[in-house]
């Protein structure tokens, strides 16, 4: 089933907090993507002439969150897409998402971060949304060492789905605010070095303070974006950079995917 997405009808006007004027920073240099200070110059081009789609029209970068049960992975996304932190959080069943929208150098831009479970009993339900996203974020606690060695069994699952060459890494570490200043350096030099091996931006945050929170996502967003917008200027110019975005599925609703899988490997 081919599903025709209008973005006018979908998507509400970004907000004036999402408009994104110049490429944010990394948090370490040490472990960065992207080590310049700025956009592509043929990325702020396209964009300085228009070269990007008609109105009404937007491109969407699929994310995948992944880690731990605990970790903080649903209370990251909320902090950020309502601006909200609940202690008390029901553990994610399966998978659910949130959109969140952009303006990246005047181009409207989305992101569809998919939140999924960390429980060993719903992967099989989770992993069957890793395929075709363009950004893998893992999470790990920054107070739980034990987190961080599994991102890799994390970061295997995902790539599983996806062709490894296409993903951009993220590696972060989440309750900052419960971490001393020398247990938190200790366990950022194993990030660090684990970011490096996997390749993968490092972030540290707090959901409950905010610390981070935001500039993380942008970073994601403004990465996201350059690495779209650069796959379409390689394209053949008969395309332009904003077509519509076709979601296809052999099932009539996310939900009854889900519960397909579950009857069959999640008991």
């Amino acid at each position: 089933m081919s599903v025709r997405i209008s973005a006018m009808s979908v998507l509400p006007p970004v907000r004036r907090d999402r408009v994104i004027a110049q490429l944010p920073q990394c948090f370490r240099k040490e472990a960065a993507i992207h080590t310049k200070n700025d956009f592509n110059n043929k990325v702020k081009t396209a964009c300085q002439e228009q070269r990007t789609g008609t109105v009404g029209r937007f491109k969407i970068s699929k994310v995948i969150v992944v880690g731990d049960l605990a970790v903080g992975k649903t209370c990251l996304i909320n902090r950020f897409c309502k601006d909200t932190f609940d202690k008390n959080y029901k553990a994610t069943i399966g998978v659910d998402f949130e959109m969140e929208r952009f303006e990246v150098l005047g181009v409207p831009f989305s992101l569809q971060l998919w939140d999924t479970a960390g429980q060993e009993r719903f992967k099989c339900i989770a992993s069957t949304y890793y395929r075709g996203a363009q950004v893998v974020i893992i999470v790990f606690d920054v107070n739980d060492i034990a987190s961080l060695g599994h991102a890799r069994q994390w970061l295997e699952d995902a790539l599983k789905e996806n062709d490894p060459t296409a993903v951009q890494l993220f590696l972060v570490g989440t309750k900052k605010d419960l971490s001393s200043p020398a247990q938190y350096s200790q366990i950022e030099q194993d990030a660090l070095k684990l970011a490096n091996e996997i390749q993968a931006e490092y972030w540290a945050v707090s959901s409950l303070t905010g610390e981070n929170v935001r500039e993380f996502f942008f970073r994601v967003a403004s990465l996201a974006f350059e690495t779209n917008v650069l796959a379409e200027l390689e394209k053949s110019g008969s395309r332009q950079i904003g077509d519509v975005v076709r979601i296809n599925s052999n099932s009539n609703s996310l939900y009854a995917a889900s519960k397909k899988k579950q009857s069959n490997c999640c008991q």
